[in-house]
């Protein structure tokens, strides 16, 4: 084998462990999104952990966060919160940053 393709494994190793962390990191942002959305809405411990959950299945629906977005922000309007598209997009963010410091230092 020539350094070239140990080379190219390497690349090809890194990118697959980049892509792995990168989707644990956004469903734990997801889960993390969902306990912070039940919190405000005042769900009990137990729904707000299948809330959490549901959250995390909406990312599932389609390609990106969008559909995630939709969900959590629908359930607040029907649940009769007020929360504007840019506080949660930033919280979004804001716990993307924080679940993927997690999932690097290995938590």
């Amino acid at each position: 084998m020539t350094t070239f393709d140990d080379r190219e494994k390497g690349y090809e190793s890194k990118y697959a462990l980049d892509q792995e962390q990168e989707f644990k990191a956004i469903a734990r942002r997801n889960k993390m999104l969902g306990l912070w959305a039940a919190e405000k809405m005042g769900l009990s411990t137990d729904s707000a952990e299948q809330y959490a959950a549901a959250v995390v299945r909406a990312d599932f629906e389609q390609p990106g966060e969008e559909d995630v977005f939709r969900k959590v922000a629908g359930d607040f309007k029907g649940s009769g919160l007020t929360v504007s598209e840019g506080e949660l997009r930033s919280k979004m963010d804001e716990l993307a940053s924080i679940a993927r410091e997690q999932i690097r230092a290995g938590e």
